[in-house]
């Protein structure tokens, strides 16, 4: 008999793209527990400022591919 576990993904597998990553996204954020109050709200302000930089020109970000490469160093040099 196949585990509950192993059914659910097979079920999960047959979600279109959009919704499995939602339902993914969910459970991930299960793993943390409650977010703190006020969490949310503080990420949107904090997207918010950054994007207002980007769009005013007073920041420019950093290439995907350099960040990509930090990332990288950094994980695998720990």
């Amino acid at each position: 008999m196949k585990s509950l576990r192993h059914h659910l993904l097979e079920q999960a597998l047959q979600l279109p793209l959009d919704e499995r990553a939602e339902l993914a996204s969910e459970i991930l954020a299960s793993l943390d527990g409650e977010p703190e109050p006020g969490a949310e709200e503080a990420w949107a302000r904090e997207i918010e400022r950054r994007a207002a930089r980007v769009l005013s020109g007073e920041s420019e970000g950093i290439p995907w591919e350099d960040v990509r490469q930090r990332i990288e160093r950094e994980v695998l040099h720990r």
